[in-house]
């Protein structure tokens, strides 16, 4: 049977809100995670490290957490020297940790509303090849490949204690279509959330609506929309979104506004929350209807938001 906490919080009145930067938070409490695994090596070197940044996310007022799996997999961790069960052991890890930090929450605030949702994070195939093939989507590989990728680890995730499965920054049409048949046999509701480089098309270049329209009527995605994504973009790439694909929940988590300069090394550009709050507003009226950060985003930007919108 389909798990329902996750369609029940999209049926109010007000958006979901969901956590921000986990890996910038990550960064923030002193956690080095410059290497391939990202944040999911922390798995095995701070996991209790992981717990206190999704707390901080729910004491900021974020309605739901997601796992540190974005960049777990089997092969990632096979760089490691682990086995296939360990990995998998790993990955189910990432949601006892984020199951942790919604317990001491709760433990502190008994009176909460909703409890708070766990997003099992399922990051796309480039970002597992640690080769920047996340941001353009050409991955050169057949959708056998992406198939078999994809499917252990959701049938991982599937089986845990997750809310839903967050299937995030897609940037690949080719992608899109594999993960649409493998969820189509999930048990769980689940989200797909493209990444764009600007107003009208995900990152491989196909045009949004396209993209969005695989899951117009599909039985278990139950939002679809962008994060990773510049937040110039994000209002009128919501209002595309909605008029493809109508009868789903919009889900928009963009990226703080910065910009990364590679050559030196740096971010550049506003991080103002109060500003990334303002324009969330703006998401919400063009037909959002769960809004969150992505990169760079942290719990003032979650705190802004809520008070924002809440």
């Amino acid at each position: 049977m389909m798990k329902t906490g996750f369609a029940a919080a999209l049926e109010r009145e007000r958006p979901l809100i969901i956590d921000g930067g986990l890996s910038t938070q990550l960064e923030a409490q002193g956690c080095d995670i410059s290497n391939a695994l990202w944040s999911a090596s922390l798995l095995l070197d701070e996991p209790r490290a992981i717990v206190a940044a999704s707390r901080a996310f729910l004491d900021a007022g974020a309605e739901c957490i997601a796992t540190v799996s974005y960049q777990a997999s089997r092969e990632g961790f096979a760089k490691r020297d682990l086995s296939t069960d360990e990995a998998d052991r790993l990955m189910e890890l990432s949601v006892e940790l984020a199951l942790q930090a919604r317990d001491g929450f709760l433990g502190a605030h008994p009176d909460t509303a909703l409890t708070p949702l766990i997003a099992g994070s399922i990051g796309p195939y480039g970002a597992v090849r640690h080769d920047g093939s996340e941001y353009h989507g050409h991955y050169g590989v057949s959708a056998e490949v992406l198939q078999e990728f994809h499917a252990a680890r959701l049938r991982l995730f599937d089986a845990s204690a997750t809310d839903v499965l967050a299937c995030e920054t897609i940037p690949s049409m080719l992608e899109a279509r594999v993960l649409a048949e493998l969820l189509a046999a999930c048990d769980s509701p689940s989200w797909v959330s493209f990444s764009c480089p600007d107003a009208r098309h995900i990152s491989d270049g196909t045009p949004v609506e396209e993209a969005a329209a695989l899951f117009r009527d599909h039985p278990k995605v139950l939002a679809v929309g962008l994060n990773c994504t510049p937040p110039q973009y994000a209002a009128e790439l919501v209002g595309r979104f909605r008029d493809a694909v109508p009868d789903k929940t919009i889900i928009v988590y963009p990226n703080s506004g910065e910009t990364w300069v590679a050559e030196t090394g740096e971010w550049t550009g506003t991080a103002s929350p109060i500003d990334f709050a303002q324009a969330a507003s703006t998401w919400v009226a063009a037909g959002a209807g769960i809004v969150g950060g992505c990169c760079r985003t942290t719990p003032a930007h979650i705190v802004a938001i809520v008070r924002a919108l809440c």
